[in-house]
């Protein structure tokens, strides 16, 4: 009975009773059947008993079930509905993530563009209370996603993102001032950005020093992450023959990255391998909690009405039955 609860369910204990009329009915059946023996009986040796002999426990039936619905009455049932007030105090975040040809460098299984993809649909699918957004950026920018509390779509369009669909480079300033040109008219109290790089700023119109004073100035938060293995790393190389994986040095911009982190209040983040990168998630998700305050309502409702109306039903029938049916039965 879901949803169902007793007011007073010590009655319920009264359930014991039911088993124990039963038995006590079958001893007395057992007692109440007495043997007759009369000569002359032999033509109806093979006569059995009827129909209306057996159906005659119908009557205990009834009276077990009457008993079993009046203990739950006593018990009052009733109807319990639970709401909730929820009031979300969420964060705003854009994921600005850099697609350049470098990302997709093997250091990173199955390379770095893909393994953000998949801790960064982790971290959204964890925070189903905040509007979040996705930039991404390469040797130019542009907005995948604005602010949405639709985190299906968000996944799905972080899914799609691949290196070259735009112009290769790293505009890392150009990234950074699109992300925050995405979310500095938020009216949430707290405005986050986490930009992800592989690389050093070395094409755009905005310097990443710029666009972390924008950043500051419009009260956003930025955590930046530099994503690449220590020394070298298979990088993809365009050849006559296709691409091809050759080691090359790993080169991350460390000092702005760190820069930008201070100046607006975030921290820097150096992700080595699969493992690091979801680790740095995970603790910018501690960090930046959605306060959550939930107000909870309770409504009871009565349900012994209807059982009621059975049990009525019930004992009416019975004496209907035993007045005309088993008139004659004691």
């Amino acid at each position: 009975m879901k949803g169902i609860s007793f007011a007073q369910p010590l009655f319920l204990w009264l359930l014991v009773l039911v088993p124990a009329i039963i038995a006590f009915y079958i001893i007395r059946q057992q007692h109440t059947s007495p043997s007759v023996q009369m000569p002359g009986m032999k033509p109806f040796e093979k006569t059995g008993n009827t129909f209306r002999y057996y159906l005659r426990h119908i009557l205990i039936g009834m009276r077990v079930a009457a008993i079993t619905l009046l203990i739950f009455i006593l018990a009052r049932p009733q109807k319990t509905d639970r709401f909730q007030n929820s009031t979300t105090e969420g964060i705003d975040i854009v994921l600005a993530v850099d697609i350049s040809g470098s990302m997709l460098s093997c250091d990173f299984k199955p390379n770095r563009l893909e393994a953000a993809k998949n801790v960064a649909t982790e971290f959204i699918s964890g925070r189903p209370y905040d509007q979040m957004g996705l930039v991404v950026f390469s040797g130019e920018s542009f907005t995948q996603c604005p602010l949405t509390t639709d985190h299906a779509v968000l996944i799905n369009l972080l899914r799609e993102i691949k290196s070259g669909m735009i112009k290769d480079g790293t505009a890392l300033g150009d990234g950074l001032a699109t992300a925050v040109n995405r979310i500095k008219d938020s009216q949430s109290k707290s405005k986050v950005i986490i930009l992800l790089t592989d690389g050093v700023n070395n094409m755009g119109t905005i310097a990443p020093a710029t666009a972390a004073d924008i950043s500051k100035t419009f009260g956003v938060r930025v955590y930046t992450i530099g994503v690449g293995t220590q020394g070298m790393a298979p990088y993809p190389v365009q050849t006559p023959f296709g691409i091809q994986y050759q080691d090359m040095p790993v080169e991350i911009d460390e000092a702005i990255l760190r820069d930008i982190a201070s100046k607006t209040g975030g921290r820097y983040f150096r992700a080595t391998d699969n493992n690091t990168l979801t680790e740095v998630y995970k603790e910018i998700d501690k960090m930046e909690k959605s306060k959550i305050a939930v107000r909870q309502f309770t409504r009871k409702e009565e349900k012994f009405i209807m059982p009621s109306i059975i049990v009525f039903l019930i004992l009416a029938l019975e004496s209907i039955i035993r007045l005309t049916v088993y008139k004659n039965i004691t």
